[in-house]
């Protein structure tokens, strides 16, 4: 018996010792999470459960949805293929195979889709599905995390990266280390020229251009922000947050083109990890944790649409536990809500909600 009471306890002392002390790769910075102060009253519970989920047997992980000009959809799978749907979501054919991890989508006026990819860099893919490498780099610092995309009317492409440190593997360690890793940056595929518009970002993820071309508006992932940075007029280069403590923690970010911004959260905010911006030691021994005894979230599906001023428009979600969550990206498109999720298999799509 004493031989078994000495083994348990040294097994005891053992873990702890790896709790406390074992070596990780982050060195967490203390920050100071405020409370949310977005909330909107008009909250519809229940409109994300008339979500209907596509492509469910084709894959897990289609974070960001597009649709081209003839009406048909295309999600990119964790396993490098973007899959091409008809406009009822049926259909399935690959389109492409970047044998790496494609997230944000978009087309621009040629129907190329133009693909930010977090292992392959900045892509555009033919509509014969050929794949050309728009950017592996900018400034001479690797694109580490290529995370989102919208295309300016004219041509111009703004995309984030979200970390120059870490890569799509260990975003969480990115998000607990909080450091301000991230880049907005702009191509111009006619020049071939790349510009880093606005750096130290924390976890650049969603990218949207303003209706009026003015302004693009960047998710700021472990900030609960997102920030506006000016691209044209008298402001031009200037940047300012556009709305801060946000009740969710924010992803993807579109623009229906009509003035309105969709926000996708794949995630309630959690009060353990705000309790926690300050405890950077304890933020370390959560890193030692095996994956599935860290904080995790909760099924919430949760998006919300805000005008151009920063006002709550639409507050849409689904609690049930059968809900399509985490959602990480909302594009509309002729009456439909088109939602993408970093771990769920396949697509889902909403009517889009009546002003």
């Amino acid at each position: 018996m004493k031989t078994i009471g000495k083994t348990l306890l040294l097994a005891i002392l053992l873990v702890i010792a790896y709790l406390l002390f074992w070596p990780v790769d982050i060195s967490p910075v203390s920050w100071k999470s405020q409370k949310a102060t977005s909330t909107y009253s008009a909250t519809t519970d229940n409109y994300l459960e008339a979500t209907q989920i596509f492509g469910k047997n084709d894959g897990i992980g289609p974070e960001d949805i597009d649709v081209d000009s003839y009406g048909n959809i295309y999600a990119p799978y964790e396993d490098g293929r973007i899959m091409r749907y008809n406009s009822n979501g049926q259909n399935p054919k690959l389109f492409a195979d970047t044998k790496g991890r494609p997230l944000g989508l978009e087309f621009d006026k040629d129907d190329n889709l133009i693909v930010c990819d977090a292992k392959k860099g900045l892509l555009k893919i033919s509509q014969d599905g050929n794949i050309e490498v728009l950017l592996t780099s900018v400034d001479g610092l690797a694109l580490g995390f290529t995370n989102d995309v919208d295309i300016a009317k004219d041509g111009t492409i703004y995309f984030t990266d979200a970390s120059s440190k870490w890569h799509i593997e260990d975003y969480r360690s990115d998000i607990v280390e909080h450091k301000a890793y991230g880049r907005l940056i702009s191509y111009n595929p006619d020049t071939k020229e790349s510009k880093v518009l606005k750096d130290n970002l924390y976890f650049a993820n969603g990218v949207a251009i303003s209706a009026d071309q003015s302004f693009v508006l960047i998710n700021e992932t472990s900030e609960y922000r997102i920030i506006k940075v000016w691209i044209d007029g008298v402001n031009k280069g200037k940047s300012e947050v556009f709305m801060d403590n946000l009740e969710g923690i924010p992803d993807g970010i579109s623009s229906n083109g009509k003035g309105i911004f969709w926000v996708a959260f794949p995630s309630k905010r959690k009060e353990i990890i705000d309790n926690l911006s300050e405890k950077t030691f304890l933020r370390k021994v959560i890193m030692r944790l095996p994956l599935f005894l860290q904080p995790s979230p909760e099924r919430h599906a949760f998006a919300i649409g805000v005008d151009e001023d920063a006002r709550i428009v639409y507050n849409l979600h689904d609690s049930s536990k059968e809900s399509y969550s985490p959602v990480t990206s909302v594009e509309e498109h002729k009456g439909k809500l088109y939602l993408g999720s970093l771990s769920y298999p396949g697509f889902g799509v909403v009517k889009a909600p009546a002003r």
